[in-house]
């Protein structure tokens, strides 16, 4: 099928939530329906359980890290980072290694400690910067681990592109961290190739920073299940990516029940009904798609397929479905203002509490009070809750500091 494609750059999409809700599958069906809809299309995930082989049932997925070729419009990816890194920043991998091993750190280990936290996660983002930067697809759809924290990494590129120029890239950062073993060895200078590869790589980072936090481009897309836990790693995840401002345009609620005669089953559904009209108030004003429990594993392009019908039906899953920040915080001198996102509009609907780091909005609906639980940032801790009000749809709420 071909079609007027969207966007004039790449298209990115991040599908993020708690791990088995349906979010590898979810990223698979995306990626398929744009790809039959003329989107030169890669889905890349960098879960070191290789979840892109069982959803596609296409083994060779996970065997060289190059991208396969699932559809004529479609390639997968599933991403080694140490790998990635070896190929493209060996000279900074070497250096890094070769300070530890100057401390007389085993060279083997150098390599592993060499990896600190987070520089997978960053090694596998860099790929969207690369295909951006070659032009090589139209489209990425990125199948984030899963962790509640999966987010910081997102806005990773920025801040340590920031901190590695203020150091004079990453042999500054990392000669410093080695000090803190055996300080009598001495550290090997940088060669030139080390200073051309860092600085290249910083470079990158910055491109990275921007491409993701394109909202004219980029969006985040929450997925979670009729639960209380998945809904509330999603609404951190949210939280989260307005602090960053990244744009979330939608959330995908995966394996609800149907109804049935039997009563067990019938509590189940009633039950997970709640959660998803729930998951409808918390996300306001996101478009909210609903997903049953299929009778059997979503496994192979041709259920992918018939998943992304569901999903997206006649729309065309690349474009942006929602523009906003349903969570906005702006400094307003020694104030923080908060902006909600709220699903009602009489003043006399809601009651609002503080519990240390988080806000709870209790709102009255014709179906009983429904309560969101919204996480505060770090900069509201030593501030008190000075007012709130509601005006159009939005809760403004202001933090002021303790005199």
């Amino acid at each position: 099928m071909a079609c007027t494609l969207l966007f004039p750059s790449l298209r990115l999409i991040i599908y993020t939530g708690k791990g088995g809700t349906g979010k590898t599958v979810t990223s698979c069906a995306t990626a398929i329906n744009m790809a039959e809809r003329g989107y030169r299309t890669i889905v890349i995930s960098a879960d070191p359980a290789h979840t892109l082989s069982d959803a596609l049932m296409m083994q060779d997925i996970s065997g060289s890290y190059d991208q396969k070729q699932v559809l004529p419009n479609l390639a997968a990816l599933q991403i080694d980072p140490v790998t990635e890194m070896s190929k493209q920043y060996d000279p900074i991998l070497s250096y890094m290694a070769s300070i530890f091993s100057a401390k007389g750190i085993d060279e083997t280990l150098a390599y592993e400690i060499a990896m600190l936290p987070g520089m997978t996660q960053l090694f596998s983002l860099l790929k969207i910067e690369e295909i951006e930067r070659t032009k090589s697809f139209d489209a990425v759809v990125l199948d984030m681990p899963a962790s509640g924290e999966a987010l910081r990494y997102l806005y990773f590129p920025k801040l340590v592109g920031s901190i590695g120029r203020k150091l004079t890239g990453l042999a500054g950062l990392f000669s410093g961290f080695a000090k803190v073993f055996q300080p009598v060895a001495k550290i090997p200078a940088p060669s030139r190739d080390v200073i051309k590869s860092e600085m290249d790589f910083l470079d990158r980072l910055d491109e990275l920073a921007k491409i993701i936090r394109d909202n004219d481009t980029a969006s985040i897309r929450l997925v979670a299940n009729p639960d209380t836990f998945s809904i509330e790693n999603a609404k951190r995840a949210l939280m989260s990516a307005s602090l960053y401002g990244i744009n979330v345009d939608m959330a995908v609620v995966n394996k609800i029940m149907a109804g049935s005669s039997d009563e067990y089953y019938a509590k189940w559904a009633s039950y997970q009904r709640s959660k998803v009209e729930d998951a409808k108030a918390n996300f306001y004003p996101l478009p909210v798609k609903e997903v049953q429990l299929y009778g059997t594993e979503l496994r192979g392009v041709e259920m992918l397929r018939k998943h992304g019908e569901v999903l997206f039906g006649s729309d065309d899953p690349a474009k942006i479905f929602y523009r906003g920040k349903p969570y906005l915080f702006v400094n307003e001198g020694a104030a923080i203002n908060m902006t909600v996102q709220v699903p009602f509009t009489e003043k006399d609907d809601f009651s609002i509490e503080r519990y240390g780091d988080q806000l709870t909005i209790t709102v009255r609906t014709p179906v009983g009070q429904v309560a969101n639980i919204v996480p505060l940032p770090v900069a509201t801790a030593g501030m008190k809750l000075a007012k709130a009000k509601l005006m159009n749809h939005e809760l403004n709420v202001l933090f002021e500091k303790v005199t």
